[in-house]
């Protein structure tokens, strides 16, 4: 039909966080899913907290797309879907970056990074048992660990404890 929109592409994304210590050096690892290609990243950091992590290894997957999609983005931790599926950060954005209980949200610069990665995409967010043997979620976690224990450690400029 002349003028409809095309289709939006379907992309799976896994992502989970790490964390040697809490705070201690951290990484993520992502792999996205796209028909027959994959793709894996990760990164590590010197001092950080597990869910700055979780919530980076999802926003950097939202970021490495080029174009809007409809994206299934899979994460074993709870902070991060909860927030996303149950408008936990709706809440926070109505009551000026505050919780319910009226404290400042924590990691408030990885949820506006998050805001604007998750652009015009269409994302249904999934929770998965972690270490149940998830393939991808393994796969991630094993980057994840991976990237916190590597020698290439980058400084996590808005982790301020």
């Amino acid at each position: 039909m002349p003028g409809a929109m095309a289709a939006r592409p379907t992309v799976t994304i896994y992502s989970d966080g790490a964390c040697l210590g809490n705070p201690g050096r951290g990484g993520y690892g992502t792999v996205l899913l796209f028909g027959a290609h994959r793709k894996e990243l990760a990164a590590g950091f010197k001092r950080t907290t597990n869910n700055r992590m979780e919530l980076l290894g999802a926003i950097v997957g939202l970021e490495s797309l080029t174009r809007p999609c409809q994206v299934q983005l899979w994460s074993d931790s709870q902070y991060v879907v909860h927030a996303l599926s149950k408008g936990w950060l709706a809440g926070w954005l109505k009551r000026g970056w505050r919780t319910a209980s009226k404290e400042p949200v924590k990691n408030r610069d990885l949820w506006e990074r998050m805001l604007a990665a998750i652009g015009e995409h269409e994302i249904d967010w999934q929770w998965v048992r972690g270490h149940t043997g998830n393939a991808e979620n393994e796969r991630c976690d094993q980057l994840a660990v991976e990237a916190a224990n590597g020698a290439e450690l980058a400084d996590d400029a808005g982790f301020d404890g």
